[in-house]
């Protein structure tokens, strides 16, 4: 009991030489830090929980529309790394312009950065239509999943513009602490997506039947939702983010520095992840369809898990760079190590629900059995990675809020996209490990991961960090 109470205890999380200012009691902090943390993590693991039933509602096809539509997130990914990598940048500036009161600078950042974030996704998405099918093929799509994979790919890339511009204005909400916000857009969007993959993959209401190409369809109705939505939350005057304050949309050389100076490792980092991911999922694929739907499905689960950290980790960024703003980076280092316990905590829950709900969580996305069978099993490791990674996330989300990309950058770079492929080769054919191999890399990846992270936490060198 005592040794909880020192782990929770928000006075034994900073050096003594390291407090700058009166510290309050545990039980405020941890209060705004979970009134910060529940909208966030609320929105993603919706978001997550809905991208699971979307899977589900194309798994009716079979697991070739699954294994279709699963061969298609890393590259849309790598393409989104782009817009992903700047909005690091402007939640890291926004926050920090939030904690010192300048309203000003944190609306430069946000029109300056829905401008690279509209330009920069209208080329993306022309190069990713036209260069669809190579981009797939490489991706490791085969003869008997590709037309249903373009089809998908295509349409999701038409929408790109709206998704990337709703993203650029959350992260900007969420960096001045409007975590809200961000949550009504993406769970407004996502059960919109829901209802219309109800009327438009099996045909029903008088809608034309289209499967896995009506999948995409109702994803990028979703993506115009959660556009018009975020639109709205920057147009009025009185609100602390707004277009319409006084202020052109000229690029000026202060804001563009502290957005190129974190959005520059953001986007290093996002093309090492991307990489590693799409290489670890081009080995995947390399296994057959049917290993390759099991991993879908188990990746739905994986990011469920994900979310929670995810969620977490975007209030610690945030309240990290308002007390950096405000000149406590005690506070910072605290605000840190309350989001990574509320994590642990989170996770020990979902261990159980893995290991013991893990048959019942795979027989909901198909009923062919040896799909079932091969997930339940990964289901197993996938509770070993619970852990590690939400602590993880959420450790690698206070270093991006304080600035500090370039060390996390690295750590991906050595981590995911090299040592994850390697290891996943080793572990999938010379042991003959098949799909389990794959994810052992993967909890071997994240654990290597929140070390290097955590380490670099621990020197409280990412406080002294200018933005």
């Amino acid at each position: 009991m005592n040794f909880l109470r020192y782990f929770f205890s928000c006075r034994s999380m900073v050096k003594k030489d390291l407090i700058v200012g009166e510290l309050p009691q545990s039980r405020p902090l941890y209060k705004k830090a979970i009134s910060m943390a529940w909208p966030s993590t609320l929105e993603s693991v919706l978001v997550s929980l809905i991208g699971a039933v979307d899977t589900m509602m194309v798994g009716s096809l079979g697991h070739e529309a699954i294994s279709a539509v699963g061969i298609t997130v890393q590259p849309r990914f790598i393409f989104l790394a782009v817009i992903l990598s700047l909005n690091v940048g402007v939640t890291a500036v926004t926050a920090r312009r939030k904690g010192q009161n300048d309203r000003a600078g944190a609306n430069a950042c946000l029109k300056q950065s829905l401008l690279l974030s509209g330009g920069l996704s209208l080329l993306l998405s022309i190069g990713a239509i036209v260069f669809a099918e190579p981009i797939l093929r490489f991706a490791g799509a085969g003869d008997d999943i590709i037309s249903d994979a373009l089809d998908y790919f295509r349409v999701l890339m038409v929408g790109l513009f709206f998704n990337s511009v709703a993203l650029t204005i959350n992260a900007a909400q969420r960096g001045v602490g409007k975590t809200k916000i961000s949550m009504a857009n993406n769970v407004t969007a996502n059960v919109v997506n829901i209802i219309f993959n109800y009327f438009l993959i099996t045909g029903q209401c008088g809608f034309p039947r289209l499967g896995v190409k009506g999948a995409a369809i109702a994803t990028v109705i979703g993506f115009f939702v959660a556009f018009i939505m975020a639109i709205c939350s920057i147009v009025r005057k009185g609100n602390f983010l707004s277009v319409r304050t006084h202020g052109g949309w000229r690029f000026e050389g202060h804001t563009m520095r502290g957005l190129t100076n974190v959005g520059s490792s953001a986007l290093v980092e996002q093309l090492c992840l991307r990489f590693g991911f799409f290489t670890y999922a081009k080995i995947v694929a390399s296994l057959g369809t049917m290993a390759f739907a099991a991993h879908q499905i188990c990746n739905n689960i994986s990011t469920i898990s994900f979310s929670f950290g995810d969620g977490i980790a975007v209030a610690a960024s945030a309240l990290v760079g308002q007390s950096l703003g405000e000149k406590r980076p005690d506070l910072a280092i605290i605000y840190g190590k309350i989001s990574q316990r509320i994590a642990m905590c989170v996770s020990a829950c979902l261990i159980l629900a893995f290991i013991f709900g893990r048959t019942f969580f795979i027989s909901l996305f198909t009923t062919e059995t040896p799909v079932i069978e091969l997930g339940a099993q990964v289901m197993l490791v996938l509770a070993a990675i619970s852990m590690p990674q939400t602590s993880q996330v959420v450790i690698s989300g206070c270093l991006r809020g304080a600035g500090d990309t370039k060390f996390v950058a690295g750590v991906s770079l050595i981590s995911t996209a090299i040592f994850r492929p390697i290891i996943a080769w080793l572990c999938c054919y010379p042991l003959n490990l098949g799909l389990i191999g794959a994810w052992i890399s993967m909890l071997i990846d994240q654990i290597g991961r929140l070390a290097c992270n955590f380490a670099r936490f621990s020197t409280g060198k990412w406080t002294k960090k200018e933005v």
